[in-house]
């Protein structure tokens, strides 16, 4: 059984995971997130786990959100500080939790409800509402996203909104090339960095050197060896990117959403 853990403290996740082996050593850890926004690029990328350990608090906002955007059919496990009240919805709603710090038994317990929900058929998707609604919380927040860069060219600076943006690469600098066929630098250290301030919905990284704008894909082609070949719109068609085989298949996933 895959599982994913969802935390934002490094130690507590560490701790968590370590329990988990020590409880049922055929749980293989597939992923540890610490934040909506990577638990989001996470499962727009990934096969989705048997079973999901995941935090309420995090750094970003709470996990609802994530779920709330992503539906799901396995299993939750919530990890909690929240008072009775808060387990009592919990219970209503069919999810299972973790009081911190976790207890052993809880947690093999919980373990063995959730081998009972990873079926193919799996359980009822997460009613979010009603879980906000009855832990007395507001509604999962939407996650903000950057909404313009400032591009340098030819000793000036231009805004450049992200919905202009075709896509982000790195080439010594690092640079965005507008939809009009536009090049600008970017005063980034990393595309990674780039990467965390983006929709994963709207932005795929097609590469280590390439984030791609969905509204800017014109074609797929398939390659022999399994890989796809990205042709773009006009007038950024002469730009080839090929998209691995291992990340074809949530390339095609990511589009077709």
């Amino acid at each position: 059984m895959n599982a994913l853990i969802i935390e934002d403290e490094k130690l507590v996740a560490q701790e968590l995971a370590a329990s988990i082996a020590e409880v049922d050593s055929t749980i293989h850890l597939v992923g540890i997130v610490g934040s909506v926004k990577t638990a989001l690029s996470w499962f727009f990328e990934n096969a989705e786990p048997d079973v999901i350990f995941a935090d309420i608090q995090l750094a970003d906002g709470v996990s609802f959100t994530i779920f709330s955007k992503y539906q799901i059919s396995c299993p939750v496990i919530f990890t909690t500080a929240y008072n009775e009240y808060a387990i009592q919805a919990f219970k209503v709603n069919g999810i299972d939790y973790l009081l911190k710090p976790v207890d052993q038994d809880e947690l093999r317990q919980a373990i063995v409800k959730a081998r009972k929900f990873a079926k193919p058929t799996g359980p009822a998707g997460l009613d979010v509402q009603k879980l906000m609604d009855a832990l007395n919380l507001p509604s999962p927040f939407k996650p903000t996203y950057k909404e313009h860069f400032l591009g340098s060219a030819r000793n000036r600076w231009v805004p450049v909104k992200i919905s202009d943006i075709a896509y982000v690469v790195r080439d010594q600098l690092i640079f965005l090339v507008t939809n009009a066929g536009e090049r600008y630098i970017l005063d980034y250290d990393s595309l990674d960095e780039i990467e965390q301030l983006l929709d994963p919905a709207v932005f795929y990284r097609a590469s280590r050197q390439c984030l791609i704008h969905i509204n800017a894909v014109q074609t797929l082609k398939g390659l022999a060896n399994l890989k796809l070949q990205l042709v773009l719109k006009a007038p950024n068609q002469s730009f080839g990117i090929d998209i691995s085989r291992d990340k074809a298949p949530t390339f095609r996933k990511w589009l077709e959403k």
